[in-house]
C-alpha cells in the first residue's frame, strides 16, 4: 500500500507530491511514481501470449502496474514492469524444478489432467528492471532504451552502503508493486515485487524475485538500487544484483527446517541461502 509523509515533511525536504490522480512525488529533479492496476483481463493474457510465444502465464499479472523513476534532466527513466520480467523469464528458459511425482496431483485443474510440465512453470527471471532515454520526460515520449543510447550498467566495486540505509531518516514515499504472483498449485509461490523508499539523501530500491517450491527448492533474487541525490545533470545510481537458492534438502542437512511453513518470509531466511551470484554495477555515461 502506498504511504506518503505530510506535506510538511516533503517541503521541507525539498519535495513535492505529484498530485492529479499520480501516486509519487517529485524531489531534487526526479519524478518517482507507482502505479497499481488489476490483473490482466482474458483478452490481455491472450495478446501476452501471443508476443511473448507462450501459453503459460503467471496465475495473477499485473499487466499494467509499474513503478518508475525519471530524471528530468538527464532522460534517464529507470522502470519495473511485468511483460519486459516475462521476456527474461522466456529468454533464460530454465529447465522445468523437478517435484516429486506425489506433489504433481497439485499442478492439475481437474482430477483427470494430465500433467506435463515441460517449461519453466516457475516464472523464474533474470530481469533487473528497464532503463531507457527520454528527450522530453514531461511528455513521456521515450527516444532509446538502454544499450542503444549514452549509458549502461558498468560492473564496479562500489557497494551499497546499507548500514547508512538503515540510519533514522524521514521516508518521505514508500511503496510496493507486485508485478506477478503465481502459488504453483498450491505446491509453493512465486512472486516478482518492486519497492522503492524515498528519502532526503537519495532513494532505494528493492526488485525481488521470490520461489519456493514446497519441500523442494528456494530461489531468490534481489536486485536493489541506490541513488544519493545531489546537484549535477547525470546522477549516480549503483545496482547490486545477488542470486541465491538452495534445495530444502541441502538446508535440512545443515540442521535448519524442512518444513515449508518455516520458509514463508523471504527477509527471515535469505542468509540461510547460499549466495551462486553476485555483482554491483554502476550507471556509466559515454
Amino acid at each position: 500500500m502506498e504511504w506518503e509523509s505530510d506535506a510538511r515533511e516533503l517541503k521541507a525536504a525539498g519535495a513535492e507530491a505529484l498530485g492529479g490522480g499520480r501516486v509519487g512525488l517529485r524531489i531534487r529533479g526526479w519524478e518517482i511514481e507507482s502505479s497499481k492496476r488489476s490483473i490482466l483481463t482474458s483478452s490481455l493474457v491472450q495478446q501476452w501470449e501471443e508476443k511473448l510465444q507462450t501459453s503459460h502465464l503467471p496465475e495473477m499479472v499485473f499487466g499494467e502496474s509499474s513503478l518508475v523513476l525519471n530524471h528530468l534532466s538527464s532522460g534517464i527513466k529507470i522502470y519495473f514492469n511485468a511483460f519486459d520480467a516475462l521476456c527474461g523469464w522466456k529468454q533464460e528458459g530454465l529447465p522445468p524444478v523437478e517435484v516429486p511425482a506425489a506433489a504433481k496431483w497439485k499442478f492439475r485443474s481437474k482430477a483427470t489432467d494430465e500433467v506435463i510440465l515441460d517449461y519453466d512453470y516457475t516464472f523464474t527471471t533474470p530481469y533487473c528492471g528497464s532503463a531507457g532515454i527520454e528527450t522530453n520526460p514531461e511528455s513521456g515520449r521515450e527516444t532509446s532504451e538502454e544499450g542503444s543510447c549514452s549509458f549502461h550498467w558498468e560492473d564496479c566495486q562500489e557497494q551499497i552502503n546499507m548500514v547508512a540505509l538503515a540510519s533514522k531518516e524521514p521516508i518521505l514515499f514508500y511503496d510496493e508493486v507486485i508485478l506477478y504472483e503465481d502459488e504453483l498449485g498450491d505446491n509453493g509461490v512465486s512472486l516478482l515485487t518492486a519497492k522503492v523508499r524515498v528519502m532526503p539523501s537519495g532513494w532505494y530500491l528493492l526488485l525481488r524475485f521470490w520461489l519456493r517450491v514446497d519441500g523442494v527448492l528456494m530461489r531468490l533474487r534481489d536486485t536493489r538500487f541506490h541513488c544519493t541525490f545531489r546537484e549535477s545533470t547525470e546522477p549516480i545510481i549503483l545496482r547490486e544484483i545477488c542470486w541465491r537458492e538452495d534445495t530444502f534438502q541441502a538446508l535440512s542437512s545443515k540442521g535448519y527446517p524442512s518444513d515449508s511453513a518455516a520458509y514463508s518470509d523471504p527477509d527471515v531466511i535469505r542468509e540461510r541461502l547460499p549466495i551462486i551470484k553476485r555483482k554491483t554495477q554502476k550507471l556509466s555515461f559515454t
